[in-house]
């Protein structure tokens, strides 16, 4: 059996789909690309209405160029309008992110199923009762390596669900409660992935400032940390989005002061009118964000600094667009992702009066991405003639550095190893030796 895993949205779904592609490399499936595929596990988004539609479209066009496949879907639309989700052509599963981690488990109880009906039943040579563990919780027999689906970095989930509960955000109704994967289990999970040939790691969560506070005993984010820092020295850690509230002086001293986390930090901001800050129900003002990310430029030599805004949020006058063009232009993030706002059903931003209008949502968005812009290109130019480790991509002719630049290198290296980088242009560096 050929398979194809797509994925939209967070890091969260993107250590979910490596774990589905775990599971399907174990019970013998090829990977393939969608047009050539039998099965194609979609992990869908829904953190706004584009987010949706990309979804809608993506199907429709790997059912017309595919038709003999067979779509399952999983992730946050699936789980928020399932019956939408099922009516698109090709679909003949949709998983619930509740059972997402027996996703395979489930296809291979429909194969039993389906078992002596040619027609539907294309995953029986592949899902043998002993090719996939019977809690369907992970692999069995066989692991991704570095470059498989173009991964070298290995994204690893060690929490999921969200109780903040902002008030544009449908993500605590689709992911549920606060649960997070034990120390424990996350460092077996490490090693795993280091004896895989991994040599970076991606942490990631859905809000993962709030691991380990459902534990028991409770532990914490910056506990993690300090055991993945003991253990493995051959690995470099990611630690992916953090809420600014999170983001403590312990977390910044400890990647201030060790090698084994990357110097990058990304530090959703949303806006910067407190106005705002308060009806999104974000729990910090600008002030206190400001003064976050100016102490890890003091204290974190290099590191890169990304942020999240929303753009046109209901209420957002002329007068706060300008508070957040006028903190952007003058603060030290390295580079923005930038969302237009847009209803989500069920959350409280859905009901508020003043929305603004499509028109000027896409002028400040525009606004906003071109700051972006300078922002990344100023943060560039500081970096050339600066010297960093950096891990090799592709076909080696390229490399990433732990703040997070990607930069073409000289040839004559495999993909994921460890190289030292002086950068000489915005794009390009020199290979050092040691």
């Amino acid at each position: 059996m050929k398979y194809a895993v797509v994925t939209f949205g967070c890091r969260v779904n993107q250590a979910d789909s490596l774990g589905f592609e775990e599971q399907l490399l174990a019970s013998g499936a090829q990977a393939s690309s969608p047009q050539e595929a039998d099965l194609i596990v979609v992990n869908s988004c829904s953190v706004t209405a584009s987010a949706d539609q990309g979804t809608r479209q993506t199907i429709r066009r790997m059912a017309r160029d595919n038709p003999r496949a067979q779509i399952v879907v999983t992730g946050c639309y699936a789980t928020r309008r399932p019956d939408e989700v099922g009516a698109l052509p090709n679909v003949t599963r949709v998983v619930p992110n509740d059972d997402k981690p027996r996703l395979i488990q489930i296809l291979k109880e429909k194969t039993a199923e389906d078992a002596g009906n040619a027609e539907t039943n294309v995953f029986s040579a592949s899902f043998a009762p002993s090719a996939v563990s019977s809690d369907g919780d992970g692999p069995c027999g066989a692991t991704i390596q570095p470059g498989v689906a173009g991964r070298t970095a290995f994204t690893l989930r060690v929490h999921t669900g969200c109780a903040e509960h902002c008030s544009y955000c449908i993500i605590p109704t689709t992911r549920g409660a606060s649960r997070s994967v034990s120390v424990d289990e996350i460092l077996r999970q490490v090693e795993r992935v280091a004896l895989a040939g991994f040599k970076e790691i991606a942490l990631t969560g859905v809000h993962l400032g709030s691991y380990g506070r459902d534990l028991q005993p409770a532990s914490s984010l910056i506990e993690l940390l300090r055991a993945l820092d003991a253990g493995n020295r051959g690995l470099l850690f990611r630690i992916s989005s953090l809420e600014p509230m999170d983001c403590t002086r312990a977390i910044v001293d400890l990647v201030a002061t060790t090698d084994r986390f990357a110097p990058h930090f990304h530090l959703p901001l949303q806006h910067a009118s407190n106005r705002l800050l308060a009806a999104m129900r974000r729990p910090y003002t600008i002030e206190y964000y400001s003064a976050l990310v100016d102490e890890i430029r003091a204290r974190v030599a290099g590191a890169s600094i990304g942020s999240d805004i929303i753009v046109g949020f209901p209420g957002e006058t002329d007068e706060d667009f300008e508070l957040l063009v006028d903190y952007l232009e003058r603060s030290p993030l390295t580079h923005i992702h930038v969302f237009p706002y847009s209803d989500r059903p069920g959350t409280r931003a859905s009901a508020m009066t003043g929305k603004v209008s499509g028109l000027v949502v896409r002028e400040r968005g525009r606004r906003v991405r071109d700051i972006g812009r300078v922002l990344a290109d100023r943060f560039r130019a500081s970096q050339v003639g600066t010297t960093h480790r950096a891990l090799t991509l592709e076909d080696g002719s390229h490399a990433v550095t732990g703040n997070y630049l990607k930069v073409r290198i000289p040839p004559g290296r495999e993909r994921n190893e460890w190289v030292r980088v002086r950068l000489t242009s915005h794009d390009d560096g020199e290979l050092l030796r040691g």
